[in-house]
C-alpha cells in the first residue's frame, strides 16, 4: 500500500445546516457519521443556528466540541476553496432561502461559498429541503439545482418499514442522505429485503 492510500479512508464532507425546521436531522446526520469514523465539516447559518437551540435546545458551542465548526460569514474559510479535500456537501435541513441563493449561484456567505464550490468541483451536492407547501418558485429553484447536479432529498420519511418511533423516521430520512453520498449504512430496513 503506497503512502497515498489509506485502509478504510472515508472522506470528509460539509454539512450545512439552515433555518429550516428539522434540524434533528442534521444533528443525527452528524452523529452517525461520527459513529462511522467520518469527520464532518460543519457550517451553520445564523437562522439555522437559532432553529437548533429552539427546536433542540443544543447550541453551536456544543456542536464545536465534536466537529469542526467554521463561521458562516467567513466566506474565505478552508471549505470555501475546490482545494479542500471534501467528498461532497450535504445541507440539512435546507430553508428556502438558502435554496434560492444556491440556484442562483450567490456565494454571499460560507455556506453558499461551500455549496458553489462542491457544484463548481463536480463533487455531490445533497439538498434536504423541509418546507411545505411548496409554490412554483420554491419548485423552480430546486429544479434549477438538480438541473446543475444536486441531489434533492425531501425530509419525507416512509412508512413501509412500519417505523413506531421518531428516530426511526428520522433516521429512514438520515439514511436516504447517506444513500445519495454513496455511504453504507443500516439506518432503516429496505424494501424487499429480509
Amino acid at each position: 500500500m503506497s503512502n497515498h492510500q489509506q485502509k478504510d479512508y472515508r472522506p470528509d464532507w460539509v454539512v450545512g445546516i439552515t433555518g429550516a425546521s428539522g434540524s434533528i436531522y442534521a444533528l443525527r446526520l452528524l452523529e452517525v457519521m461520527a459513529e462511522m469514523g467520518m469527520r464532518p465539516h460543519l457550517v451553520v447559518s445564523e437562522a439555522g443556528e437559532r432553529v437548533i437551540r429552539e427546536e433542540t435546545e443544543r447550541t453551536l458551542s456544543d456542536l464545536a466540541k465534536r466537529y469542526p465548526l467554521y463561521d458562516v460569514r467567513d466566506v474565505g474559510g478552508p471549505i470555501a476553496s475546490g482545494s479542500f479535500p471534501a467528498a461532497g456537501m450535504i445541507v440539512i435541513p435546507c430553508s428556502m432561502h438558502t435554496v434560492a441563493a444556491m440556484a442562483m449561484g450567490l456565494a454571499d456567505n460560507l455556506l453558499t461559498r461551500a455549496a458553489d464550490v462542491t457544484l463548481k468541483e463536480g463533487r455531490p451536492l445533497i439538498v434536504v429541503p423541509r418546507e411545505t407547501p411548496l409554490h412554483l418558485i420554491h419548485l423552480e429553484n430546486m429544479g434549477r439545482l438538480a438541473q446543475a447536479g444536486a441531489r434533492i432529498v425531501p425530509a419525507m420519511p416512509a412508512f413501509y418499514h412500519q417505523p413506531t418511533t421518531l428516530v426511526e423516521l428520522i433516521d429512514f430520512v438520515v439514511g436516504k442522505v447517506l444513500d445519495q453520498a454513496g455511504i453504507s449504512h443500516q439506518l432503516f430496513k429496505r424494501w424487499g429485503i429480509e
